[in-house]
């Protein structure tokens, strides 16, 4: 739902719309991080290869302030002489670049992650609107970022402030050093100054990421409107499971209804159950349920019975206990295995009966042992 219908976003991201906002490229990000990261590790790697970088310094120079005449007039000899002189160069700034490469990435991706988008990448032009830029001169994010400016101002300050103060002994003395230990002595100040500025940054880091956080996680609140619909979208709708759920019974229904031929008996509530039981002596270890039902599927068991000639006994204890305590192809529990037997055994004298006549067997079905436990 949109914030016009009126509705608030109070309801936390779903996993899913946290997943949709990463594959749009809205994830929290930290620029401070990024830009802090770069300064520090900036002014480490100044003081770990600055040294080799100024020994290379100071070769071109020596090598590019002392040529001979000949060398000034001959373009080819004076380009090699430079090329020469500025490979000292290159492995320092290699160096330096590869370690401020690397902490730029790092304080990219340490918010947020890595993320490729290529709808983040689109261009929006309801960026250009001026109405838009307008709103967002004067939004939250606006007066956040001029408080994080007035902060860094104002820690930079201080800290070069307290620097200053606490090197005068240091300043003072560059005077007195001679060259070149006080161009040393001077770069290695100022490489301590520019580290320790940029390390009081850092707090500013600490207040921006928690805010990023928070500020990302509201702007992916739902309304519950959202979440019901997210709902929805991803379980289905109830009509449309309600349906499926409908097909799926109905296909069991059939399978369930072309095993009842292979039952041997069918053990009847007669008003609402049916337990259609197959047991197969050289297969089955203890009779097993094909088919049972209620009601209306109870009485369409009965009928593909009568049509397949299988033997059906009214006993409604035991069909009720059947019922409730078994599954489709699993065998009936130990405590019906006396009452089934009982079953079984009527269903083969009933046969012997009509193959042979004599007396008719009779069973009484409202005797039968069934446990109280199976008793429903």
């Amino acid at each position: 739902m949109a914030e016009s219908d009126g509705q608030e976003r109070t309801e936390e991201a779903t996993p899913r719309r946290r997943q949709q906002a990463k594959e749009k490229g809205q994830v929290a990000r930290s620029k401070e991080l990024a830009s802090v990261a770069v300064l520090v590790m900036g002014a480490v790697s100044l003081m770990w290869f600055g040294e080799s970088l100024a020994k290379g310094l100071m070769v071109v120079m020596k090598r590019l302030f002392s040529l001979s005449r000949e060398e000034v007039f001959n373009l080819s000899k004076l380009f090699d002489i430079a090329l020469g002189a500025l490979t000292h160069l290159i492995g320092p700034l290699l160096l330096i670049l590869i370690t401020l490469f690397v902490s730029a990435v790092i304080g990219a991706i340490g918010l947020g992650g890595i993320s490729f988008s290529a709808q983040a990448a689109m261009p929006k032009f309801n960026k250009m609107n001026p109405l838009s830029g307008f709103k967002r001169m004067f939004g939250m994010q606006s007066w956040v970022e001029l408080l994080k400016s007035i902060l860094k101002v104002t820690l930079v300050a201080g800290v070069a402030f307290y620097l200053i103060e606490a090197s005068k002994q240091d300043l003072f003395e560059l005077a007195t050093d001679s060259f070149p230990s006080n161009i040393f002595h001077a770069l290695s100040i100022l490489l301590n100054f520019i580290l320790m500025i940029s390390c009081s940054l850092l707090v500013v880091v600490a207040i921006d990421i928690p805010f990023q956080i928070w500020q990302h996680a509201n702007q992916l609140k739902m309304t519950k409107q959202e979440v019901k619909d997210e709902y929805k979208d991803t379980e289905g709708k109830p009509e449309v499971k309600g349906r499926i759920r409908q097909l799926q019974r109905e296909a069991a229904q059939r399978r369930m209804m072309a095993d009842v031929p292979q039952a041997d008996v069918i053990v009847t509530n007669p008003e609402h159950f049916s337990v259609a039981l197959r047991y197969k002596q050289n297969t089955d270890k203890a009779p097993v349920v094909v088919a049972k039902g209620v009601d209306h599927i109870a009485m369409k068991i009965r009928e593909v019975a009568r049509e397949h000639d299988i033997a059906i006994v009214p006993a409604p204890p035991l069909a009720r206990a059947l019922y409730h305590t078994t599954e489709l192809e699993q065998e009936i529990p130990d405590g019906l295995f006396v009452a089934v037997a009982q079953i079984l055994a009527y269903v083969f004298q009933l046969k012997q009966f009509r193959r042979k006549g004599g007396k008719r067997p009779v069973l009484d079905e409202n005797n039968m042992p069934i446990p109280p436990d199976f008793r429903y």
